[in-house]
């Protein structure tokens, strides 16, 4: 299984914006396995949200351009552009004409009642799945509160 990752290039380690004073470019370095069934898009909006998710990265924190991660990656852009433009959608970052995309502050997208709604079913397919592998109540519970502290312990941490 191939994983790409670069944590020596200039781009996953930090580098100096060249347009905007002040702004360092954070450190992505994200894992993508092209062998995977998930499509590569989906693994970097996954793994961008969850770093957004774990506060490994923050409001403000400049992600590198399309066409700067599609090369760090050995992507295509319009792979790159797809995952910002979901991501976008989603209200995580934005991109800044002439400077570049940045996290932004997490809005409410949708209203909590829309969000329960969409919730319900991965939690039944969570649980279908767990009930078929033999896993009790208990054990499911353990694991998910495990999982949530797992979650809790990362954040603050940026990598």
């Amino acid at each position: 299984m191939l994983m790409k990752t670069f944590p020596n290039h200039p781009l996953t380690s930090g580098d100096n914006c060249t347009s905007c004073t002040g702004t360092v470019i954070v450190a992505l370095n994200l894992h993508i396995n092209p062998g995977s069934s998930v499509p590569i898009y989906k693994q970097i909006v996954e793994q961008v949200r969850h770093k957004v998710a774990t506060e490994r990265l923050g409001v403000t924190d400049q992600l590198p351009s399309v066409r700067a991660l599609a090369e760090l990656l050995v992507l295509n852009p319009n792979t790159v552009a797809r995952a910002y433009a979901e991501l976008a959608r989603e209200g995580v970052i934005e991109t800044r004409p002439g400077r570049g995309v940045f996290i932004i502050a997490k809005r409410r997208v949708i209203a909590r009642s829309e969000a329960r709604r969409r919730l319900d079913p991965l939690l039944n397919t969570l649980i279908s799945e767990a009930l078929a592998m033999d896993f009790s109540r208990g054990e499911l519970k353990e694991a998910f509160e495990d999982k949530l502290d797992h979650w809790s312990s990362d954040k603050g941490e940026k990598s």
